[in-house]
C-alpha cells in the first residue's frame, strides 16, 4: 500500500510540474483528495506559515520592483559584469549570487541574462559557460537569503525554530554555496567547444547583421530610473538588516505571556520568525510606496506580484499532499530510512535532491523534507548543511530560469541535449550542489 501511495504522490508532482503555473498546486490537491477520500488518510497540517511568508516577502520584492529598485540593482550588477569581460565566467555568477541573495529572489536573473550572454559573445567566450553557472548561482542564493521563503520556512516555527536558527543557516549556507559556485565555475571553464570553433556559431556568423551586432561595441540606451528607486533599495536593505538582527538577537523582540504555540507566538511567548518577517517586510512595503509615491495598484501589476499567487497555490497543494502522506506513513518511512540516515546523515541529501528535482520549488521541498529529516533524527547542523540540496530544480530543464538562459543565448551554445537531462546546466549544477553540501558539513563541524 505504501508503494502505491508513493507512486500516486510522485505522479501528481510530475504531472503538476509539466502543467507549469499553478499545476503543481492543483495536482497536489488531486493527490490529497485521493489520499483523504480513497485511502482514508488523516489530512496533515497545511503549510500556512510558508504561504504567509511567501505573500509577505514577494509582496515586498514586488513593491521594490514597482518603485524601480530592481532596475537600479540590475544597473549596478550590469556595471560589475561589464567591468571585466575576460573573467565573466567567474564575475557573472558571483554577481548574480550576491544580488539575488540580497533580494531573496532569482527574478533579478532575467534582466542580467542578456547582458551576460552579450558580454561573453563579444569576447568570443562561449556564453553557455557563464550563463549555466549563473543560473545555478541564482538558485543557490535562495538557500541562505533572509528574504527568501525557503530560508524563512526552514528557520521558522515548524522546522528548526530555535533562537538564532536564521543566523546559523546564513553562516553555513552562504559560504558553502559560494564555495560550490566557485567549483561550478571551474567545472564550466572549458565546457564545450570554443565559440569560434562551434559549427552552430560559425553558421550564425554568416549572417552579416548577426556578425555586426556581435562586433559592435555600442551599448543600448539605459532606461531612466524611476524617482525614488534608490530610496526604495535603502528601505529594502534596512528591512533585510532588521530581519537578520531579529534572527541573531531574538531577546530584543517583545516577550509575551507563555501559552499555546501558534503561527505568531512560540509556547514561551516569543515571536515566531514568520510574524517578525511578515511585520518587517510589509511595513517596508508601505514605507517604500509612501516615500516614492508609488501606487499600491501599480505593485499588483508587476511580474513579481503575479508570481506570488503561483508560488502560494503550488506550495499549498503539493506540500499539504506531501505532509499528509508523510504523517500517515511516518512509522514505515522511519523504519526504512532511519538506520541509514542515522549512520550516514549525508544520504538524506540525496532524498532532498530527488524531491527538489521533481517539485520545482525550494520552499515546497524545504517544507516537505526538512521536517522528515528532523523526525529521522538528523541533527540541526546536518540539516543546514543539506539545505542547498533543495536547489535541484535544474535537473529537469523546465524551470523558467533555465529556459530564459537558453533563449537569451543568441549563439546557440546553451541548450537542452538529445537526452533532455544532458543539458547545459547539469554539470555545473551537480558540482555546485555536491560541493556546497560537503562544505556545509565541514563548516557545520567547526561553526555550530
Amino acid at each position: 500500500m505504501l508503494l502505491l501511495q508513493f507512486i500516486i504522490l510522485i505522479a501528481m508532482i510530475l504531472i503538476g510540474s509539466q502543467m507549469k503555473g499553478i499545476g503543481l498546486g492543483v495536482m497536489g490537491m488531486v493527490g490529497l483528495m485521493i489520499f483523504v477520500f480513497i485511502f482514508g488518510m488523516r489530512p496533515g497540517d497545511p503549510p500556512i506559515d510558508v504561504m504567509l511568508v511567501i505573500m509577505a516577502i514577494v509582496s515586498t520584492a514586488a513593491t521594490l520592483q514597482a518603485c524601480g529598485g530592481l532596475d537600479y540593482l540590475v544597473r549596478l550588477a550590469e556595471k560589475v559584469i561589464r567591468s571585466n569581460p575576460s573573467n565573466i565566467i567567474f564575475i557573472a555568477p558571483f554577481t548574480v549570487y550576491f544580488f539575488c541573495l540580497f533580494a531573496g529572489t532569482a527574478h533579478l536573473l532575467y534582466s542580467l541574462l542578456p547582458i551576460i550572454s552579450e558580454v561573453a559573445a563579444k569576447k568570443r567566450i562561449r556564453p553557455e559557460r557563464p550563463l549555466s553557472i549563473s543560473v545555478i548561482a541564482s538558485h543557490l542564493a535562495i538557500t541562505g537569503s533572509p528574504m527568501s521563503a525557503a530560508t524563512a520556512a526552514f528557520a521558522g516555527a515548524s522546522i528548526l525554530a530555535y533562537p538564532g536558527a536564521l543566523i546559523d543557516i546564513m553562516k553555513i549556507c552562504i559560504p558553502a554555496c559560494l564555495i560550490g559556485i566557485l567549483f561550478g565555475c571551474f567545472a564550466v571553464l572549458k565546457k564545450g567547444k570554443e565559440l569560434e570553433d562551434d559549427p552552430i556559431f560559425q553558421e550564425k556568423m554568416k549572417d552579416p547583421e548577426f556578425a555586426k551586432s556581435l562586433d559592435s561595441n555600442e551599448v543600448g540606451p539605459q532606461k531612466s530610473l524611476k524617482k525614488g528607486a534608490k530610496s526604495s533599495v535603502v528601505v529594502f536593505a534596512i528591512a533585510v538588516l532588521l530581519i537578520v538582527v531579529a534572527g541573531a538577537f531574538p531577546q530584543i523582540l517583545p516577550q509575551f505571556e507563555p501559552g499555546v504555540a501558534n503561527l505568531v507566538l512560540k509556547a514561551n511567548g516569543e515571536l515566531q520568525m514568520v510574524a517578525v518577517i511578515s511585520i518587517i517586510t510589509l511595513t517596508a512595503s508601505a514605507i517604500m510606496m509612501i516615500i516614492t509615491k508609488t501606487s499600491a495598484v501599480d505593485v499588483t501589476k508587476v511580474s513579481l506580484f503575479g508570481s506570488m499567487a503561483t508560488a502560494v497555490v503550488s506550495v499549498f497543494g503539493v506540500v499539504w499532499m506531501s505532509a499528509t502522506f508523510m504523517a500517515h506513513n511516518k512509522i514505515a518511512i522511519n523504519g526504512y530510512m532511519e538506520s541509514i540516515v542515522t549512520a550516514y546523515p549525508w544520504t538524506f541529501a540525496i532524498a532532498v535532491f530527488v524531491l527538489g528535482a521533481l517539485m520545482f520549488s525550494q520552499a515546497a521541498t524545504t517544507k516537505t523534507m526538512m521536517p522528515l529529516g528532523m523526525a529521522l533524527g538528523v541533527s540541526n547542523p546536518a540539516l543546514i548543511a543539506i539545505f542547498p540540496a533543495v536547489n535541484a530544480d535544474f535537473v529537469l530543464p523546465g524551470y523558467p530560469t533555465l529556459l530564459a538562459a537558453i533563449n537569451f543565448d543568441r549563439t546557440g551554445s546553451t541548450k537542452i541535449g538529445k537526452f533532455v537531462v544532458n543539458h547545459s546546466f547539469m554539470v555545473p549544477g551537480l558540482v555546485a550542489i555536491i560541493v556546497a553540501v560537503a562544505a556545509g558539513f565541514a563548516l557545520g563541524a567547526v561553526l555550530l
